[in-house]
């Protein structure tokens, strides 16, 4: 392990996109803790992946929110999955596997209440952690089962639908015996969608004529729509939604990096329509994460949800860039950087 370790730390505010070199800094040279450093109850952290999620936008506002903004200066939060270096911990023994809310760092000393232990489930990889059973996929979980109250029968929608969170609620529906319609911003993200997930149909909101093809797929109109996206395509959800229909308010990517956030312009069709209309955090949901994480798994092993990960590597350097470009549509499933590749083979500890 080197002497030394890379943080990556919030510069500077930014007012719409982030700016590579402007928003963030990288700091090298932070010296490394030692083993002996350790306290009763302490860990050192290596991160191996950090995940990156278009949420983590919105920590950089100094606005009221769930969570206090990452304040300038500050190692920039977020959530990492990494191997034990050294531990005074029990329950963490060194070359163990961990999770936790970390932050862009290399290395962290951490109380073993910040962390999660993570068994790498036969079958599995260490990024599922970040992936198919990390936040993204807890987040469609509950949005999707508790929110949204999807059944055998139901029409769904789901914005984003390529995305980490996306991808598992459609398919999380389609379990539960829904049609189950997904937007992507290509034409390879919506037969994936279709021809690897199982989804109904895909729409690709960027073709010319996607307007006409949503109002054309959708002639029952829609009983759920999952947004994990905002602006026009929740506008135009609003505009072909059921009578009493649910829609679950996850995220809006399309409103993150803009000055001038857009408010729906069809919002009396959720008092026509009587719409309910309802927002979430997946943190609403902590003492009920081990038993979704038990039904995730075993729809994992038994194949009926499947997913994937698009990795960039070059470490922490990167991680300014991945932030930015997941607004641009780079990643096809769960957007990950690798901050240093796991050493040795990963063996399953874990059952899937």
């Amino acid at each position: 392990m080197s002497s030394t370790y890379k943080t990556v730390t919030l510069a500077k505010r930014p007012k719409a996109d982030i700016v590579l070199g402007e928003t963030f800094s990288v700091n090298s040279g932070n010296p490394a803790p030692s083993p002996d450093d350790l306290k009763d109850g302490e860990v050192l952290f290596e991160t191996n992946y950090i995940s990156i999620d278009p949420g983590l936008r919105g920590w950089l506002n100094d606005t009221r929110s769930y969570v206090e903004p990452v304040g300038i200066g500050e190692i920039m939060r977020g959530f990492a999955v990494g191997t034990i270096r050294s531990s005074k911990h029990s329950k963490f023994p060194a070359g163990s596997y961990a999770t936790g809310l970390i932050g862009w760092t290399e290395l962290k000393v951490c109380k073993g209440d910040e962390l999660q232990a993570f068994e790498v489930p036969c079958g599995g990889k260490l990024v599922d952690a970040l992936s198919v059973l990390g936040m993204t996929s807890l987040t469609a979980y509950f949005g999707m089962i508790d929110i949204g109250h999807v059944k055998k029968g139901d029409f769904v929608v789901v914005s984003g639908a390529a995305g980490a969170t996306g991808s598992v609620a459609g398919q999380i529906a389609k379990l539960k015996g829904a049609t189950v319609v997904g937007i992507a911003g290509s034409e390879d993200k919506c037969r994936w969608l279709k021809e690897d997930l199982g989804f109904d149909d895909a729409l690709n909101y960027k073709d010319p004529d996607f307007v006409a093809k949503f109002e054309s797929a959708t002639p029952n109109l829609i009983d759920l729509f999952y947004d994990n996206v905002g602006g026009e395509v929740l506008d135009l959800a609003l505009s072909r939604a059921s009578q009493f229909s649910r829609f679950v308010m996850c995220g809006g990517l399309s409103q993150y990096n803009t000055e001038s956030p857009q408010g729906p312009k069809n919002y009396l069709n959720i008092v026509m329509m009587r719409i309910r209309m309802q927002g979430f955090l997946v943190f609403d949901y902590t003492k009920q994460f081990p038993s979704a994480l038990k039904e995730l798994a075993q729809w994992v092993s038994e194949g009926k949800i499947k997913s994937t990960e698009t990795i960039v590597t070059g470490g922490l350097d990167q991680a300014e860039k991945a932030l930015r470009d997941v607004f641009g549509g780079i990643n096809k499933g769960k957007l990950l950087v690798e901050v240093k590749e796991p050493e040795g083979l990963i063996e399953c500890s874990g059952t899937m």
